[in-house]
C-alpha cells in the first residue's frame, strides 16, 4: 500500500489546527485576526501607540531614566514588549544602548528603562517601538549631568503648580524652548479636583480643559485617568520630550493640604486616607519615575559638576506634622491668644521633614563640596512675617472675600503700617513704643510653609552653616525673592520661588483688580523684612543659573493662558554671590 503523501502545513493552517478549544471558545483568536495573506502579520485595530509621548528623568553623569506609555491595540496581547533605543545622534546610528521593557496593565502600560553606561555631559536621543504592531514613539532628547570641571555653568528651569482647568500650559512650552539643562518640578503636577471646582475659569469650557474624570479623584483608575489627561497636553509633552526632569510631589498629587496622616481635602466618607495616599504615590511613580529607595521616600540629591548640589526634599508627606491654624487661636471676641499660639508654633518637636529625612539632609550638606547647596522644597522657606494686626484682613482676602469695603480697609491699614515702618527704618525719634510695636509685632500668615515649622527650619540653617545656600520653592502660585535669615537675623542664604504654570495666584483674591494686586504686592515688600520681590499676578517659571561665582535667577512670565503663546518677558533678575 502506497504511503499517503503529507502536505506541509503553512502558518495559517498550523494556527487554525492548533487553536485550543475550551467549552467551545477559541482561546487564540487574536492570532488569526486581520491576516490578509500568507505569512503576513495581523492587522492591529484601535487607537494603539505612544499617545502620551516620551520623557526622561533623574539624569546622572552616566545614566538616565527613559519613560513612555503604550496604548495597546484592541486585538493585541495583554502585555506589550517595547523596545527602547538611545544614541548620540537622532539617526540612531550607531546605538549607544538598547533594550526591551514590558508594558502591562499593572503599571497602566507605562514603561521605564534605565539607560546606563552613558557619557557625562552629553546630549542623547531616544525612542520606543513596539516590534509587533510597528508603532513608534516620537524621538526624545535628554542630557547626562556633567562631572567636575566639565562646565562653567548649570541652568535649571524651576516650575510648579499646573492646574489643567486654569488654562493652557504655555509655561511648559516656554520651558521646552528655553536654554535650561534640566527641569526641576517642585510639585502639584496634577490637581485632584473635579470639573467646576478649583482652577475653573470662564475659559475652561471653551478651551476644553475640564478635568477627567469629572469628579474629584479617589481611586486607582481616577488617578491614572487624570495623569493621562495631563500627559496628553501637547506643551507638557514637548517639555518632557526635550528636557530631562527631576520631580517631587506636593499636596495636589494626593489632595489639598496633605500631611503625614491626613489632609484638608480628605473626608471620612472618601475612604481610607492611607489607601488613597498609597494609590497616589503608586501612580506618581508610574508617570514620574525617580531613583528612590522606596515608593514613599522621594528625597534625593543630584550633583551638577561640582558647581551645585541639588537636594530635593519631601516637605509634604514624609514627616510633616499637621499644620497649625491661626483661626484656632482667636477667641470669640476676636482677640488673639498669642501665648497659646507661640507655645504650639515654637514647639521644638514639630516637624516638616521627619527625623530620618532631616538626618539625611544634614549628612548630604556636610558631605558636599559643591559651591552651591540648593534645596528643592515644595513650600516657601523664607519668613513671611506680617504685622499681626494686618493678619485678620489678609485671612479674609485669602478666603475669597475681597469686597470693595474689605479692600479699602486693607489699603488704609497697610498704608498706616507702611508709614510707621518707614519711620522706623529712618530711626525717627518721635516714633512711640506703641507705634513701633505695630510694625515689629509680626506673625506668619502661611502656616503650611516652613513658617509653620520654625524650629526645624533653624536646624536646617544650622546644618548648612558655612555653605552657600539657595532655596528653590513652589506651591504659592506667586513669584518671590527672599533672604533666608535665622532666628538671630544672620543671613543663611536666599530663596528663588517660582510662580505657577497655570494655577491662580493672589490676583484671584482681588477679582482682576490690577491696582489692588499691585498695591498688595508692594505693601508686602515694604512690610516683610526678608522679602525683596513679589509678583502676585503672573504665571511663569524661574531660570536659575549657577556658576562658581554666582547664582542668578530670572523670573520669566507668559502673557496669557487662553491662547497658545510661549513667548516670555523677564520680570526680575537677581544675583547672589
Amino acid at each position: 500500500m502506497a504511503a499517503k503523501k503529507t502536505t506541509p502545513l503553512n502558518r495559517r493552517q498550523f494556527l487554525r489546527n492548533s487553536a485550543l478549544l475550551s467549552g467551545g471558545v477559541v482561546l487564540l483568536p487574536s492570532l488569526l485576526t486581520g491576516c490578509t495573506e500568507e505569512g503576513s502579520l495581523p492587522e492591529y485595530t484601535g487607537s494603539f501607540g505612544f499617545h502620551e509621548g516620551v520623557a526622561s528623568f533623574d539624569p546622572t553623569a552616566t545614566s538616565v531614566l527613559l519613560w513612555t506609555r503604550y496604548t495597546p491595540a484592541d486585538n493585541e496581547a495583554a502585555e506589550a514588549q517595547i523596545r527602547w533605543e538611545i544614541a548620540e545622534t537622532s539617526s540612531f546610528t550607531p546605538l549607544t544602548a538598547s533594550g526591551t521593557a514590558t508594558a502591562t496593565a499593572a503599571a497602566d502600560y507605562t514603561v521605564r528603562a534605565d539607560a546606563a553606561g552613558l557619557t557625562a555631559n552629553k546630549t542623547y536621543y531616544y525612542r520606543f517601538r513596539n516590534e509587533q504592531t510597528k508603532a513608534e514613539s516620537v524621538v526624545g532628547q535628554t542630557r547626562t549631568l556633567p562631572t567636575a570641571g566639565q562646565v562653567a555653568s548649570i541652568k535649571l528651569a524651576v516650575v510648579s503648580c499646573a492646574n489643567y482647568q486654569a488654562g493652557l500650559f504655555n509655561v511648559y512650552g516656554a520651558v521646552a524652548e528655553s536654554e535650561a539643562d534640566v527641569v526641576v518640578h517642585l510639585g502639584d503636577y496634577i490637581y485632584e479636583y473635579g470639573q467646576g471646582q478649583y482652577g475653573t475659569t470662564s475659559a475652561t469650557a471653551r478651551l476644553n480643559r475640564g478635568h477627567q474624570p469629572p469628579t474629584e479623584i479617589l481611586s486607582l483608575t481616577d488617578y491614572r485617568t487624570r495623569y493621562r489627561q495631563y500627559r496628553g497636553d501637547q506643551q507638557l509633552q514637548r517639555a518632557h520630550q526635550l528636557k530631562p526632569f527631576v520631580c517631587i510631589w506636593d499636596d495636589h498629587e494626593l489632595t489639598n493640604d496633605a500631611y503625614l496622616d491626613g489632609a484638608q481635602n480628605h473626608q471620612p466618607e472618601e475612604g481610607s486616607f492611607a489607601q488613597r495616599k498609597q494609590i497616589a504615590q503608586q501612580v506618581w511613580h508610574e508617570y514620574l519615575p525617580a531613583r528612590t529607595s522606596a515608593p514613599d521616600k522621594i528625597y534625593r540629591s543630584f550633583d551638577f559638576g561640582g558647581i551645585a548640589h541639588l537636594h530635593l526634599l519631601d516637605t509634604r508627606l514624609a514627616g510633616r506634622d499637621q499644620q497649625l491654624s491661626l483661626s484656632d487661636y482667636f477667641g470669640s471676641g476676636g482677640s488673639f491668644d498669642a501665648t497659646r499660639f507661640g507655645a504650639a508654633w515654637l514647639n521644638p518637636n514639630r516637624s516638616l521633614l521627619g527625623a530620618e529625612q532631616r538626618t539625611w539632609l544634614a549628612a548630604a550638606l556636610a558631605g558636599s563640596t559643591a559651591r552651591w547647596q540648593v534645596l528643592g522644597s515644595q513650600v516657601l522657606m523664607g519668613k513671611m512675617y506680617i504685622p499681626a494686626e494686618l493678619l485678620p484682613l489678609v485671612a479674609q482676602l485669602a478666603s475669597g472675600g475681597a469686597t470693595a469695603a474689605l479692600l479699602a480697609q486693607y489699603t488704609a491699614l497697610a498704608t498706616q503700617l507702611i508709614a510707621l515702618k518707614q519711620r522706623l527704618q529712618q530711626n525717627d525719634p518721635t516714633l512711640t513704643a506703641a507705634e513701633r510695636a505695630r510694625v515689629t509685632t509680626v506673625l506668619p500668615y502661611n502656616l503650611d510653609a516652613w513658617d509653620g515649622y520654625p524650629a526645624e527650619r533653624e536646624k536646617v540653617y544650622a546644618a548648612a552653616r558655612g555653605k552657600k545656600l539657595i532655596s528653590l520653592a513652589g506651591d504659592t502660585h506667586n513669584a518671590w525673592y527672599n533672604d533666608l535669615t535665622d532666628a538671630t537675623g544672620r543671613k543663611a542664604g536666599a530663596e528663588f520661588a517660582c510662580s505657577s504654570v497655570s494655577s491662580p495666584g493672589f490676583e484671584a483674591f482681588f477679582g482682576g483688580n490690577a491696582a489692588a494686586v499691585q498695591g498688595f504686592a508692594q505693601s508686602n515688600q515694604l512690610l516683610i523684612d526678608d522679602l525683596h520681590y513679589l509678583d502676585a499676578s503672573q504665571r511663569g517659571y524661574v531660570l536659575a543659573e549657577f556658576t562658581a561665582a554666582a547664582a542668578t535667577a530670572q523670573w520669566r512670565y507668559v502673557a496669557s493662558l487662553e491662547q497658545i503663546n510661549t513667548q516670555t518677558t523677564t520680570g526680575k533678575t537677581v544675583t547672589e554671590s
